[in-house]
């Protein structure tokens, strides 16, 4: 089904591999493609995103990027953001400095993430670990019909490393300018003779610093995976996953009049700590009953615990001397999820008409406990910083224990017509229950039900190129008291799969809309009451090209253009908004990163370049950042056989610019040299 999904990974072994190629509906055999193997390309042609069967990526009717682990690997991406830099459509980064959450938006609004086609809900804060995934898959724009309720922009969805059923190993250890020393292995093999039983594990450690004073990058992460497989019809694999993060969450931003280093501190090293650790177990299984008849079943357990703390500058443009005010503000969290589906895929085919259905039910309970300080820190001179330590008090002004339930029943219809047209037709609905203590012990509830719906229409002109338009909506995540926020997407897309050569090339052009959001309105009498009637838009532009030209040669490239506008909006004070555009949404974004390797001298080279147009910084559109163009490098020699040492260079010419300004201004990351020794076997 076309974004009905998250397939299991194909090479599972002897008996599955005699037996099919894909597990794919009769619609969508793409007979051109091979089945991916995400260490192998940087072009993915299966997506997983979304139900449990693998489909092509030529059929999908909607605009998708996979980001593959070689291409990871390429760009040495140590993070979700620099893993999305070079995907159009989406800004990443674009708060510098403050290090506490993976920062990106699609297509100018908020996305949802996902890991093996589940919400990570209340786990979105954790920064993920790109290790852990043989790929990342995006989805640029609505799409509630798929998952439930989801921000309007898109979805990430994170693919698990998974056995293979294969003898295999990786071990490396890295350093990099920021003095952050890292090692890494993932290995795997099978367990029987008969390869019905094979393993995965992966491992991470860090200690290292950022690019900041009084700062630490410190990370541990573990994955184990076990799966079996009796026979080809039927696959279990159970994952779990520990990740323990003690990091520093801020260099305390800097301040307004003028550049400064990036190494320069102004936060409080006594009060500047960010620690995380999360532990995951997730089940997966499918069965195949031979008839047509397919069964999904996927279950996901997490616990979480998320405490930061820090001092930040508070500048103001009317400053007068050296002393600039300082505040503190930080958050300690527990969260806990547990989500699960089931999915019963029904194919058949006809004479001149292959019908695909699909249909399940998911369940989520999650419940998080959280409260907030804030409140004034001690002035610091900026010509001479002194520290004066942690606050002695803290000011805890928000607490909340919350609780929030979802029931959901979706269906799928897919109908190919003399294997030329396809149609589709998904409807899901939800239910919601949301309950909330805050600190004075006052609860509150709200239940909600509500229903999105998608519709697309595929042409396959060939057996390398594909046109669709859709129609796709999004119900956003709801709080209580507050009607939720929709949002609509209209889209028309053409693909381009080139015989002889493993390349994609994807356009699309859209109008996206959220409706329904929470705005401020002045009254008659001059009071001012919030109401549900604002609407943004924005219009735009897709271009990617994922090509590998020769056996020695890849490109990635891609281009985004953005027109935003505010249809209905306000400032809390009521100030209207009315045509401003988005802030964090500039109207043109490009990147492009090409890798070559030279066998004769058994050593590979690459080059990017990424352009980020000009945006603002607050929805009243009084601030403006730079455009700016920024490249990255990467080097490899085979020092012997299955022995590489790799150096990557990112930001390369060390450009800096403002990223996110309010009360501090906040720098792109700069130059980062990393140097890694990988052998494998």
């Amino acid at each position: 089904m076309p974004l009905s999904a998250n397939a299991q990974d194909t090479g599972e072994g002897d008996n599955a591999s005699q037996s099919v190629v894909y597990r794919l509906a009769p619609v969508l055999v793409n007979a051109q493609a091979a089945p991916d193997d995400n260490a192998a390309t940087t072009v993915a042609r299966e997506l997983w995103m979304g139900g449990k069967v693998a489909t092509s990526i030529l059929d999908t009717p909607a605009s998708v990027s996979v980001i593959t682990e070689k291409e990871i690997e390429q760009r040495d991406a140590d993070t979700t953001e620099e893993v999305l830099q070079y995907t159009p459509g989406v800004i990443t980064d674009y708060y510098g400095t403050d290090d506490r959450n993976d920062y990106f938006q699609i297509r100018g609004f908020q996305a949802t993430t996902y890991r093996d086609g589940l919400t990570l809900g209340s786990m979105r804060g954790v920064r993920e670990e790109p290790f852990a995934y043989e790929r990342i898959e995006v989805l640029r724009g609505a799409n509630s019909t798929l998952f439930g309720p989801a921000d309007p922009g898109g979805s990430v969805n994170f693919v698990s490393k998974r056995p293979t059923f294969q003898r295999f190993g990786l071990g490396y250890i890295s350093y990099d300018s920021y003095k952050s020393k890292e090692v890494g292995v993932d290995v795997g093999d099978t367990l029987d003779d008969d390869q019905t039983l094979a393993y995965r594990f992966v491992g991470k450690f860090k200690d290292g610093e950022r690019e900041y004073d009084y700062s630490k990058d410190n990370d541990q992460f573990v994955l184990g995976s076990i799966s079996w497989e009796p026979t080809a019809y039927t696959t279990g694999t159970l994952i779990f996953d520990y990740l323990d993060r003690d990091n520093t969450p801020n260099s305390g931003g800097y301040p307004l009049d003028r550049e400064y280093d990036r190494d320069d501190f102004f936060g409080e090293p006594g009060f500047n700590y960010h620690d995380v650790e999360r532990t995951s177990i997730t089940g997966l299984l499918t069965h195949d009953f031979d008839n047509g008849l397919t069964l999904q079943a996927n279950t996901r357990y997490s616990d979480l615990n998320d405490d930061f703390g820090y001092v930040y500058i508070t500048d103001s443009p009317a400053r007068a001397g050296t002393v600039v005010d300082r505040d503190y503000f930080g958050t300690d969290s527990t969260a806990r999820e547990y989500i699960g589906n089931a999915i019963l895929q029904y194919d058949v085919s006809f004479e001149h008409i292959d019908s695909s259905t699909l249909g399940g039910v998911e369940y989520r309970d999650a419940s998080t406990d959280d409260s907030s300080f804030y409140g004034n820190a001690a002035p610091i001179d900026i010509t001479n910083p002194q520290y004066s330590g942690a606050p002695t008090n803290l000011n805890i002004y928000s607490g909340n224990d919350q609780d929030y339930k979802t029931q959901s029943v979706f269906l799928t219809q897919n109908l190919s017509f003399f294997d030329r047209v396809v149609a589709t037709a998904g409807l899901r609905h939800d239910w919601l229950d949301l309950a909330s203590t805050d600190l004075n012990g006052v609860r509150a509830s709200d239940d909600f039900s509500e229903t999105s719906v998608r519709g697309a229409l595929t042409y396959k002109v060939n057996d390398q190129i594909s046109a669709y338009i859709s129609q796709v909506e999004s119900v956003a995540p709801p709080a209580i008291g507050v009607k939720p926020e929709r949002g609509e997407q209209y889209e028309l897309g053409v693909k381009y799969a080139p015989a002889g050569m493993n390349a994609l090339f994807s356009a699309a052009v859209y109008d996206l809309s959220k409706d329904d959001v929470t705005i401020a309105v002045v009254q008659d009498n001059g009071t001012i009451e919030r109401e549900t009637i604002g609407k943004s838009r924005v219009r735009g532009l897709d271009l990617e090209a994922k090509a590998e030209l020769t056996s020695n040669l890849s490109l990635t490239g891609g281009y985004s253009y953005m027109d935003s506008e505010v249809v209905r909006g306000t400032l809390r004070d009521g100030t209207s908004l009315e045509g401003k555009a988005f802030s964090i949404a500039p109207e043109h974004t490009a990147s492009l990163w090409t890798y070559y390797r030279l066998p004769a001298w058994d050593m590979s080279v690459g080059v990017g370049a990424r352009y980020i147009g000009a945006y603002y910084f607050d929805a009243a559109n009084t601030d403006e950042s730079d455009a700016a163009t920024l490249f990255d490098a990467a080097f490899s020699y085979a020092l012997a056989d299955n022995t590489d040492l790799a150096v990557n260079v990112r930001n390369l010419l060390d450009e800096q610019h403002v990223v996110g300004s309010g009360t501090a201004d906040y720098y792109n990351p700069g130059r980062e040299i990393t140097a890694k020794l990988s052998y494998r076997w």
